[in-house]
Formats: C-alpha cells, sequence, structure tokens
C-alpha cells in the first residue's frame, strides 16, 4: 500500500524560504550557551599562584616572594623548608589575573585540590543523566516543550550557582545545569532535523548546531578577560538564557511530532504558516487527515519483531560494530575535552589559547563539511586521530621555553579530533541498521559522556607534570586511530534497515571486505535504500 511521505507532502515549501532560515538561524542561536556552560570552568575554576598567610611568619618580605608556588613549596609554620605545613589561617592568592574563582573561594588548593577536576565531573554526570531521559522526554511531551523547559532549567540553575555558598552547593546546582544543557542541545537537534527540509538536515546538523556552539565556546575567553571574579562572570554567561523567552513564539512544535500523536489540524496550521511566511499559497487539504495518519501506523505494525539493547550485541557483527564504535567515542572524547580544558594549563595566556581553541572548532567543522563531499568517512576519521595523535606526542620533544610551538601543536590536534569527531557522528548512524540505530547512538553518546566525565582529571594531572596530559591523550588518541581502520566505509552505501545488513568490519583494510549477499542485495533493491549522505 502506497505510504504517505512527509517529506514529499510538505515539499511545496521549498528548502531556502523565510520560514526555514528563521528556525535555521534561531535553533542555531540556542546553542551558543551549550558552548560555553560547561567550558567555563577553564576561568570559574583556575588555580593562581597561592601560598599561607602570613600572620605566624617571621621574616622580611623579600623571603615571603619565595612562599608562592606548589603544595611542596610552601613552608612549615615552624620554619622548616622541608615537608608541608598547616595554614591555620587560609591561603593567599595572586590577583595578577583574577579577582577571585571558586578555587580562592573555597581553598580548593593543596589536598582539596582533587575538588577542582570533579567538579566538572560532577557537571558531565548531569549531562549523562540528561543524555538519558531528554529523548524519551522529547518523545513524549513534545520537542518545542522539552527544549524551553531545560533552557530554562539551564539559566535558572546557573542563576542559583552564582549565589553559593559553599562547594557542595555549587556542585548541586552544576549538576543541574548539566542535565538541562544536553537536554535543550539534543531538543534543538531533533527539532531543526524536522522542521528543515532533508535537504537542509545535514547542513542544519553541521554547520549550525555545531558552529554556533564553538560560536559560544569563543565568546567564553572574551568574557572571561574583561570579567575577573568568578561571580560576575557566571551572571553575564547566564543572563542570554533569558533572552530565549520570547522565541516561544517564534519556534512551532515539530510537525511530525504532531502527526505521530494524531494532532493533524496543528500539524497542518504549523505547515500554512510556514506556507504564509514563504509567499506560497498551499494546498487546500495537506496531510489528507485520516489517511496520513493510518499510512503512519501501518508503518508501525509492518514489524513483528521487538529490539532491544541486547541486539546489539547478539550478533558477531553487530557486537563488533557496537563495540568498536563505544571504545573509540569514548576516547576521543576524553582527548576533546582534555585539551578544551587544558588551556589554562598551556604556556602562554590562557584567554589566547581558549579563544584559538574555540576557532580550531569552527575551523574543523567547515572543513569536515567540505571534505565530507569529497573523502570516504574512514579516510576523515582516521587520518586526523592518527595526525592529532602523533602531534601530542611530539609535544613532550619540545623545550619548555618554546611556549608557541606546545600551543600550535596542542591546536593542531584539536582541530584533527574535532573534525575526526564530526565526522564519527554522522559515520556511526550509518553503520547502525534502523532497526536498532537510535539504541546504538544512545550506546555511543553514553560512552562519550563517560569519557566526558573523566576528562577533566586529565589536565588536573598537568600539576605534576607539564607533558603527562599530553602523552596519555596522544596514545590514547593514536590507539583511537588505529581502531578506526577497522570501521566499514559507509559513504555511498545503502543505508542499512535490519540486522542482516550490516557491514563487516575492515579486518584487512578492505581487501578481504565480502560483497553483499544476493539476499541482502535484493532485499536493499526491494526497498529502495536511499544512498547514504
Amino acid at each position: 500500500m502506497y505510504s504517505l511521505d512527509y517529506d514529499e507532502v510538505t515539499s511545496f515549501l521549498g528548502d531556502w524560504g523565510p520560514f526555514q532560515v528563521t528556525i535555521f538561524i534561531l535553533l542555531s542561536l540556542s546553542t551558543v550557551p551549550n558552548g560555553y556552560t560547561g567550558m567555563a570552568m577553564v576561568f570559574l575554576a583556575d588555580t593562581p599562584s597561592y601560598r599561607c598567610r602570613t600572620s605566624h611568619w617571621n621574616g622580611s618580605a623579600a623571603s615571603l616572594e619565595h612562599t608562592w608556588g606548589t603544595c611542596s613549596q610552601v613552608p612549615a609554620l615552624n620554619g622548616s623548608s622541608n615537608g608541608t605545613g598547616l595554614c591555620v589561617d587560609g591561603w593567599e592568592y595572586s590577583t595578577e589575573r583574577y579577582e577571585s574563582t571558586i578555587v580562592t573561594e573555597w581553598d580548593l588548593v593543596c589536598e582539596n585540590s582533587w575538588k577542582v577536576p570533579f567538579s566538572l565531573s560532577i557537571f558531565f554526570l548531569g549531562v549523562l543523566s540528561g543524555s538519558f531521559v531528554s529523548g524519551e522526554l522529547s518523545d513524549r511531551f513534545g520537542r518545542k516543550v522539552v527544549l524551553f523547559a531545560t533552557m530554562a532549567i539551564q539559566t535558572l540553575s546557573s542563576l542559583i550557582q552564582v549565589t553559593s555558598v559553599s562547594w557542595e552547593m555549587f556542585c548541586v546546582f552544576f549538576f543541574l545545569t548539566g542535565i538541562g544543557q544536553i537536554s535543550n542541545y539534543m531538543a534543538a537537534f531533533v527539532l531543526g532535523c524536522e522542521l528543515l527540509g532533508k535537504n537542509l538536515r545535514v547542513v542544519y546538523s553541521v554547520l549550525g548546531t555545531c558552529v554556533f556552539y564553538a560560536l559560544g565556546y569563543a565568546l567564553l575567553p572574551l568574557c572571561a578577560y574583561l570579567l575577573r571574579s568568578w561571580r560576575l562572570l557566571l551572571t553575564v554567561l547566564s543572563l542570554p538564557g533569558l533572552l530565549y523567552i520570547p522565541l516561544w513564539w517564534f519556534i512551532p512544535e515539530s510537525p511530525r511530532w504532531l502527526l505521530a500523536k494524531g494532532r493533524v489540524q496543528e500539524a497542518e496550521d504549523i505547515i500554512r504558516a510556514a506556507a504564509r511566511r514563504n509567499g506560497i499559497t498551499p494546498p487546500e487539504v495537506i496531510f489528507k487527515g485520516s489517511d496520513f495518519l493510518l499510512s503512519e501506523k501501518s508503518r508501525a505494525k509492518n514489524s513483528d519483531v521487538s529490539y532491544t539493547y541486547m541486539d546489539l550485541i547478539r550478533t558477531p557483527k553487530m557486537r563488533h560494530i557496537t563495540l568498536l564504535n563505544g571504545v573509540v567515542w569514548f576516547i576521543i572524547t576524553i582527548t576533546y575535552f582534555g585539551l578544551s580544558l587544558s588551556t589554562p594549563n598551556m604556556n602562554g595566556d590562557p584567554y589566547l589559547n581558549c579563544l584559538l581553541s574555540a576557532l580550531m572548532e569552527i575551523t574543523a567543522y567547515v572543513l569536515a563539511w567540505i571534505l565530507l563531499k569529497l573523502l570516504p568517512r574512514r579516510a576523515l576519521i582516521t587520518g586526523p586521530l592518527l595526525s592529532a595523535g602523533l602531534v601530542l606526542l611530539l609535544i613532550h620533544v619540545v623545550p619548555p621555553d618554546y611556549s608557541g610551538v606546545t600551543v600550535a601543536l596542542a591546536m593542531g590536534a584539536k582541530l584533527g579530533v574535532t573534525a575526526a569527531f564530526s565526522v564519527l557522528y554522522i559515520s556511526a548512524v550509518e553503520q547502525f541498521p534502523t532497526v536498532v540505530r537510535g539504541m546504538g547512538m544512545g550506546v555511543c553518546s553514553m560512552c562519550s559522556k563517560t569519557g566526558s566525565t573523566l576528562a577533566p582529571f586529565f589536565p588536573y594531572f598537568g600539576h605534576y607534570d607539564r607533558i603527562l596530559p599530553y602523552i596519555l591523550m596522544g596514545a590514547l588518541t593514536v590507539l583511537a586511530g588505529l581502531l578506526s581502520i577497522l570501521m566499514p566505509e559507509t559513504r555511498g552505501s545503502p543505508l542499512p534497515e535490519d540486522l542482516s545488513q550490516v557491514q563487516t568490519l575492515n579486518w584487512c583494510c578492505g581487501c578481504c571486505r565480502p560483497a553483499c549477499s544476493r539476499r541482502s542485495c535484493k532485499t536493499e533493491k526491494a526497498h529502495k535504500l536511499p544512498p547514504a549522505v
């Protein structure tokens, strides 16, 4: 039976009309705060030079100058230079770069220094929690409702963070901020993909959400340079969330979701409003009411098999795809966030380093978008990862005096990792078959968020050895690059629909890749599977 297709039915709207441009810009703008929310800890929790308060000390001012530094360099109260004494009167911090950070607010140094990376891990635990619930909430209550509700959670939690009276209170609301951050980002991503035509979805996912996320990241060092107090900086970064309230009246609900819920008239009203905005006269009847709903319901009834997460590891081919992607996503996220959070530990100005890191992201997304049309997916994952890993490993041979070279190598690695990450997302979507694609991407997201939870501790190692984080991240990135060689090439291949069409891993670098069986080829032909974009 012929089933109506949403894209075909709404094709009269065109591609780049005023309606589509408005949705593209507004939803992309909603992702700007996501770019600096977590990364703000680079400046909120930076550790300035410190020393014990000198009320119990006897000595000249000149001798006290030598007490600035790490804990092992702070003399004990008895005047001995061996070991570290307790600072009963607290710590004294340099105000050369910052007026205050959460480190100076709650003395997160020496035996409490572990709280700094743990604070960001708490945020990423919130992101991990939000990634589990955001999809279900979006399917149940609608994309638009979840988008604005979670934006409110993110904004209010950040504003309450400003009033924190303890480190524990700061972490609790940072956790809630993480839940809102990932939930509204995913809601905006899904809503944009469903509102925009099929020719704009890839553009929106790469040049829309990703680039505007990076633009938000680029705003962070500019604000931090002007605002040296952590409370004032966090206030200014939180307030833009209030500017998105009027967008409620400009961004509609997803007509696809409304149709799935049986609310045909509401979906038609949105499409007609979009047509008027584009100066187009819509058909007298758009979705044909019950006929469209019948076709949608018939698709769901055609499947007699119920798939679970166990199907991701049930067959050898599916198990290999799932495990391989999970490991690569885990590693690449560690390197991505590890490099982003390491900017204060790099030689040179931390504000400039952070800005360069953000600009590398924008460059990486644009390059990935261009090269995706020319090169295979696997080459755009393996090449940048291996190059980034080797560049990071080279940092240990750079003399400390050549700080500019170290920063350049780190930024080059960030460029490669970011470009590979953007392509990895598309490749994973094309590797998992339709029947388990959502669950497969969910597992990849879970592995990614687990990596991001551990990532803050890698820059923390830099307090003990400046080169150690780069060696660890470099070795892991090279490993991810070598593992990615095993990934099947998906460019130009039909999207797999069921488990029998999953490709085998590239065990022999493509030489032994089996051709599709007659049965699978016939299945692809019968279903007329579209080629991967």
